[in-house]
């Protein structure tokens, strides 16, 4: 009878050690814990994604979850670089020290964002930084004035972009205004845009602005205005 007892004992005392299961681990922290790689050799095609979960290990305790496949859709349609800015009044052309020659900055502010997370712009340098590294579409449109000059425009201003990459700032594209001789008229079409792709490293900063542009008169300024778009398409 003592033999019973204690063997009961024994059995009820050790039953815990058997609420988890470890394979290749001494140490289980969960129901099931696997130390090593799984093999599946058979598993159902699912043809639609409504009734079905997605399995998902987290990067932090490497414990499974299931997850819902929308919630993986919502994230891919989710661009966090996306940023765009529009100024209609009040613009100035900034000239800092480490800009390309003849380069000078439009004001952008962050309350004049059209779309985008306002951390991702400064409004000490007037720059948009870039997030992560990758290949990037970035629009950029000015219009100086009413957009027609009755003259040429000296020094052939136009527009530009510049990143600046560990204090060294480079001319990224440019486009200068179009001017045109007539027989009894010169004008120029101030008006010019970017509309390109280009390739960053995260940290980057980017500049809108204009390219010789020293000649222009600053009364003009206040009825000119100037947009840019800025988005990652690609790592």
């Amino acid at each position: 009878m003592k033999t019973k007892i204690y063997g009961l004992i024994l059995a009820c005392a050790a039953f815990p050690l058997f609420s988890q299961v470890g394979i290749n681990t001494a140490t289980p922290a969960a129901t099931l814990d696997v130390n090593g790689t799984l093999i599946v050799r058979d598993t159902p095609q699912a043809t639609a994604l409504p009734g079905y979960q997605i399995l998902a290990s987290n990067q932090g305790n490497d414990q499974v979850f299931v997850m819902d496949p929308q919630l993986l859709i919502a994230a891919s349609n989710v661009n966090t670089s996306l940023y765009a800015a529009k100024k209609t009044s009040g613009i100035s052309l900034l000239s800092l020290g480490l800009f390309p020659s003849g380069f000078r900055a439009v004001n952008f502010l962050t309350a004049e964002r059209t779309i985008g997370s306002a951390a991702l712009f400064s409004d000490t340098d007037n720059t948009y930084t870039i997030p992560s590294t990758g290949v990037y579409a970035v629009g950029f449109s000015f219009r100086y004035g009413t957009g027609l000059q009755a003259s040429i425009l000296a020094n052939s201003p136009g527009v530009g972009i510049v990143r600046t990459r560990a204090g060294v700032a480079t001319t990224i594209d440019s486009r200068a205004f179009s001017g045109a001789n007539l027989i009894l008229l010169s004008l120029t079409i101030s008006e010019s845009y970017l509309n390109s792709i280009y390739s960053f490293q995260a940290g980057d900063k980017v500049s809108f602005g204009l390219t010789g542009s020293t000649a222009l008169d600053a009364g003009l300024l206040g009825s000119s205005t100037a947009s840019f778009y800025i988005y990652k398409i690609s790592n």
